[in-house]
């Protein structure tokens, strides 16, 4: 996966003060890349747009 192209951005529900950080990339073709910001060189967790809007969903459930 090419991931040069991406523009990662920090989640808002990520912690700030414990450097519990999460990144997603959303702006590459048929993909979402999700990242640990402390270590953006390691593995990168990759899901496809539905997948990823399915899991975002349901987190924003009560």
């Amino acid at each position: 996966m090419d991931l040069s192209n991406a523009r990662w951005r920090k989640s808002t529900r990520s912690g700030t003060s414990g450097g519990d950080c999460v990144e997603v990339a959303d702006n590459l073709a048929g993909v979402i890349a999700v990242r640990d910001s402390k270590d953006p060189a390691g593995p990168v967790l990759a899901f496809a747009p539905a997948a990823w809007r399915s899991f975002v969903g349901s987190t924003k459930r009560p």
